[in-house]
């Protein structure tokens, strides 16, 4: 085989197999789901709640409405989890503390199935508790 054939096809698989292992989660092996692509004028809001009190709201909050699918420690793991088709999302990780709060805050207001929407649920400030709270997951 030529050399030159060798180190692209090793190239090749090298890519392929990373797409592979990137589509599905760590945590369960189920697949991402589709790219969910917050707007850019909600990517740059930021959170306004900020502090313990904010904190300690945002985790009981999470504890009510979130818990179930994404896990007492926002791992991805809740015992409705495994009845979703795919991942739910680990809050606990570096990739996840990148995300920023506006983005987070328009997934968790507008929803998107299998998650619900939040926005006549909860408050805005009470949305925003709730980022605040996932986000510390990842500290």
């Amino acid at each position: 085989m030529n050399t030159n054939f060798k180190k692209i096809f090793s190239a090749v698989s090298v890519v392929s197999f990373s797409f592979f292992v990137m589509s599905f989660s760590v945590n369960d092996g189920k697949p991402a789901g589709k790219p969910w692509n917050a707007p850019a004028d909600a990517v740059k809001k930021t959170n306004p709640m900020k502090g313990p009190e904010a904190l300690k709201q945002g985790k009981d909050l999470y504890s009510q409405h979130c818990k179930s699918c994404h896990g007492v420690k926002g791992k991805g793991d809740g015992p409705k989890a495994e009845k979703i088709d795919i991942s739910c999302n680990d809050f606990s990780t570096a990739e996840f503390a990148k995300i920023p709060d506006g983005e987070l805050y328009w997934k968790l207001t507008e929803g998107r199935k299998p998650m619900p929407s939040f926005k006549e649920k909860l408050s805005d400030n009470e949305r925003w508790a709730v980022i605040l709270y996932v986000k510390s997951l990842s500290k």
